[in-house]
C-alpha cells in the first residue's frame, strides 16, 4: 500500500469484541457544516500523457515537519498524546493501540500546513473501555482545539462541522487531502456496532479551521 493521501481507507477505529455503552445514547449524525463542504472538493487529477517541465537541477530539500504530540477539545474533555502513524498492511489508517493516544496521519499535511491533517483514535475497547476520542460524537461548531507539536508551540482550532459517515461512503479524497486551505480533521468511530465484523458502520467526522486571531 502507498503512502498516498487517495489510497488510505479510513475503516479505522473498530472496537474488538462487544460495544461498551458508548452505543447506548447517541446524540445527532450532524452538527455545522457538512464535510466536504468545510474541506472543500480536491482538485481534479492532472491530465494523462507526456508533458515536459523545467526542473532545478538541484531540487530543494523536504520542509522539515514537525510532528503533533498532544490533542486537546477542552469544552468535551479530551486531552490525548498524539503518535505519528502510517498505513497497516491491509491499507487502512495505522492507530496507537492504546484508546487513551490518537494517531496522526504522518503522510499527510502537518496541522497547519496547507490541506487537511488527519488526527484519528479508537472510540473504545472491550477491555480499555472509553477511547480518549469517544466524545467526539458530542463536538459541535465554535468548539475549540489545541494542537501542540513537538516543538511545544500550540496551534488554536475553532470546529465547524461534525459528521456521522458510512465507512464505505467516506470521502477520502477531501479528508486526506494535500492542498487548499489548512485543515483538521479528527476521525473516530460511531454508529451501530456491527457483531459480525467486531466494530462499528461508521465514522464520526469532525473538521476545524484556524483561530481568528482578533
Amino acid at each position: 500500500m502507498r503512502p498516498a493521501a487517495a489510497g488510505v481507507a479510513l475503516g479505522l477505529a473498530l472496537a474488538v469484541g462487544v460495544p461498551t455503552a458508548w452505543e447506548l445514547t447517541r446524540p445527532a449524525a450532524a452538527a455545522g457544516a457538512p464535510v466536504e463542504e468545510a474541506l472543500g472538493t480536491p482538485p481534479p487529477a492532472p491530465p494523462t500523457g507526456p508533458t515536459v517541465a523545467a526542473r532545478d537541477a538541484a531540487p530543494a530539500p523536504p520542509a522539515e515537519v514537525v510532528p503533533p504530540v498532544r490533542l486537546e477539545v477542552p469544552a468535551r474533555g479530551i486531552d490525548a498524546p498524539v503518535d505519528a502513524t502510517g498505513v497497516t498492511g491491509d491499507g487502512q489508517m495505522e492507530l496507537p493501540g492504546d484508546v487513551d493516544r490518537a494517531g496522526w496521519y504522518r503522510f499527510g499535511p502537518a496541522p497547519g500546513a496547507p490541506g487537511s491533517a488527519v488526527v484519528a483514535g479508537h472510540v473504545d475497547d472491550v477491555e480499555q473501555g472509553l477511547g480518549a476520542l469517544a466524545p467526539l460524537r458530542e463536538t459541535g461548531p465554535g468548539d475549540e482545539v489545541l494542537v501542540t507539536d513537538a516543538a511545544g508551540t500550540v496551534t488554536r482550532w475553532v470546529v465547524v462541522g461534525r459528521e456521522l459517515l458510512d465507512k464505505q461512503a467516506l470521502p477520502v479524497d477531501a479528508l486526506f487531502r494535500r492542498d487548499g486551505p489548512p485543515r483538521l480533521t479528527l476521525v473516530t468511530c460511531g454508529g451501530p456496532f456491527l457483531p459480525e465484523v467486531g466494530g462499528y458502520r461508521d465514522n464520526v467526522v469532525v473538521v476545524a479551521e484556524p483561530a481568528r486571531h482578533d
